[in-house]
């Protein structure tokens, strides 16, 4: 499918153990940055309920939704156990501090 690559901003705009939000045709996109500045792009509803994963409590290479404690892997987008469930991911590339995600075109052939 194809998309495009954006750029969102710079990784010191993201606080460590934290997030941000853009804005896409497919709804909002949680940016985070772990403690490492490892970073990591989701879409901002938690599989379960829609809670917004950006509100959530970053540990690791997780995020807790601040809803109902569902854990997200922010690595494969998985909930952990005992919940089952997938939030969606997106590509992120990081370099010389330029934050940017990778979007795919929707099935109408726009970029979001």
């Amino acid at each position: 499918m194809a998309g495009r690559w954006i750029t969102v901003g710079w990784i010191g705009d993201i606080p460590q153990l934290g997030a941000r939000v853009v804005s896409s045709a497919e709804g909002d996109i949680a940016i985070f940055r772990g403690s490492n500045d490892e970073v990591f792009a989701v879409y901002d509803r938690c599989p379960h309920q829609g809670g917004p994963l950006s509100e959530g409590i970053v540990h690791g290479h997780t995020v807790t939704c601040p809803l109902h404690n569902w854990r997200i892997d922010l690595k494969s987008g998985d909930v952990l156990g005992p919940d089952e469930g997938c939030a969606r991911t997106l590509p992120v590339a990081v370099k010389e501090g330029v934050v940017r995600i990778y979007i795919a075109s929707t099935a109408t052939g726009t970029d979001g």
